[in-house]
């Protein structure tokens, strides 16, 4: 897993007017690129418990945008992915990106694949050993959709509601 924490359009605005600001906090933005290995889930969420820890959010939104990450990756990784990814696309330098913000509206967790298929949202089968993935992220998220697919794939996300500081 590499991780590459990009600049907000604010941050690249007060760097090129010479102040400081840190990268935590409000309009914080990290990236990480998930490999197709079966460690790139539990990665996701140990990069997500550690941005947004590190951002100061809340315990317990971190434990449900963990949980979030780690259902979008592993639905990507899982089905988005061809399970010879080099050999069938030797030009994808990582199977799905991860994509965190921290903005006034709360924190926003996506992950981009190549996959033009759309989630869906099922009921879940209790008896199944999987497919509650999207009922998990719909439950847990205050809003979540995707990105209408195009020739470089799709983006899922998900919307979690940040507590104010009189919360």
């Amino acid at each position: 897993m590499t991780t590459h924490p990009a600049p907000t359009v604010r941050d690249v605005l007060h760097e090129e007017a010479g102040e400081e600001e840190p990268t935590t906090g409000l309009n914080a933005f990290a990236v990480c690129a998930l490999s197709g290995a079966y460690s790139a889930v539990a990665e996701a969420r140990r990069f997500t418990a550690a941005t947004l820890e590190g951002w100061g959010i809340d315990a317990s939104v971190v434990a449900d945008a963990v949980q979030v990450v780690s259902e979008l990756a592993g639905n990507a990784l899982r089905h988005a992915t061809p399970r010879d990814a080099e050999a069938a696309r030797p030009d994808v330098v990582c199977a799905a990106w991860l994509a965190l913000a921290h903005q006034d509206s709360g924190v926003l967790c996506a992950v981009s694949d190549s996959s033009r298929t759309v989630p869906v949202l099922a009921s879940p089968d209790l008896l199944a050993e999987d497919g509650r993935g999207l009922w998990i992220v719909d439950r847990l998220s205050e809003s979540w959709g995707w990105t209408h697919p195009d020739h470089t794939g799709k983006t899922v996300w998900a919307q979690l509601p940040v507590p104010g500081p009189d919360a």
